[in-house]
């Protein structure tokens, strides 16, 4: 099973990128593989979102929850339904002298050996890459840059 973390330090209040990130439905904007974020409930310190991704051709959907501990600044999410077995991890929030640091880790497992053999390498690489992009468009968002640095490809 893959798992991919990423971090970055970000000049800029730990909360306030907390609550960026807690923002699911906006992540087309920093991923480009991400199609589209869907929330399909909401609680107090819970969503479950729908997502639509397209990885090198190949399109993959699935349900998440996400549950967020705003004493912490730690969001965890967790696969409910969809075409991996397995897709969970969290994301940390971490105020440090300079900034933020912020890292995200990724846990997944396709769950068919064949899949995994042809497209598991590249999907890993995927994943880590849209970590980065993610990481680095909210550091952009915060130190005055622009939020996206690419077009962005929608279908």
């Amino acid at each position: 099973m893959p798992y991919v973390e990423t971090s970055i330090v970000i000049r800029g209040d730990a909360d306030a990128i907390y609550e960026l990130a807690k923002n699911m439905e906006e992540f087309p904007k920093y991923m480009p593989d991400v199609e589209e974020v869907k929330v399909v409930e909401r609680a107090e310190n819970r969503t479950v979102t729908d997502w639509s991704c397209s990885v090198e051709g190949t399109s993959f959907m699935w349900r998440e929850e996400e549950l967020f501990d705003d004493g912490a600044r730690r969001i965890t999410y967790r696969l409910i339904e969809g075409d991996l077995d397995k897709f969970e991890g969290e994301w940390n929030f971490t105020q440090s002298e300079g900034g933020t640091r912020v890292v995200l880790g990724v846990d997944f497992d396709f769950g068919i050996p064949n899949l995994a053999e042809l497209i598991g390498p590249t999907l890993e690489l995927k994943v880590r890459e849209n970590s980065e992009m993610m990481l680095g468009a909210m550091k952009r968002h915060f130190e005055g840059g622009p939020l996206v640095s690419e077009p962005h490809h929608r279908r």
